[in-house]
């Protein structure tokens, strides 16, 4: 399903839903971040997706990390709220989402990076690359806030 994202765009479609979502900030020993290439738009991302019925939004994380990425992840703290109103995410099928994303901190435990359904690339990419990768604004914030290691977590 193609989507499309609407960041403080003043045309962008009237929100139709929100899902409660995680995204997950990962870095490494050697202090680069995981970030998926999604199949979706073709943006570089975080790993994440919508929490299921029966799992926690810990639960949620690590499993949506591994599912996108093939790293095994331990959550150990949260980034930051998101739920800014003035980003919308347009699908294919009609739905439009107001952003709400909890972004996790995680650091990886196992596994090797691996593309998905959800991810056409996976890599570990240090900080000082980050601008030569697609990235949406939303998603920049979010990596920043997690390089930041702010004692509080963003709400926003």
């Amino acid at each position: 399903m193609a989507r499309v994202e609407h960041y403080h765009d003043p045309n962008a479609p009237k929100a139709n839903s929100i899902v409660v979502a995680v995204s997950v900030f990962v870095r490494d020993d050697d202090d680069r971040v995981l970030l998926i290439q999604r199949t979706d738009n073709g943006l570089w991302s975080l790993p994440g997706g919508g929490q299921e019925i029966g799992e926690s939004i810990a639960e949620t994380a690590v499993r949506e990390t591994h599912e996108e990425t093939g790293v095994k992840v331990e959550v150990t703290g949260m980034v930051g709220v998101y739920s800014d109103p003035r980003h919308v995410i347009e699908y294919s099928d009609g739905e439009v989402r107001q952003q709400f994303s909890l972004c996790l901190r995680a650091v990886p435990v196992g596994g090797t990076p691996t593309p998905s359904d959800e991810s056409n690339d996976v890599r570990w990419v240090p900080r000082d690359e980050l601008d030569a990768f697609d990235i949406h604004p939303s998603t920049l914030l979010r990596i920043n806030h997690g390089c930041e290691e702010r004692p509080e977590p963003y709400i926003g």
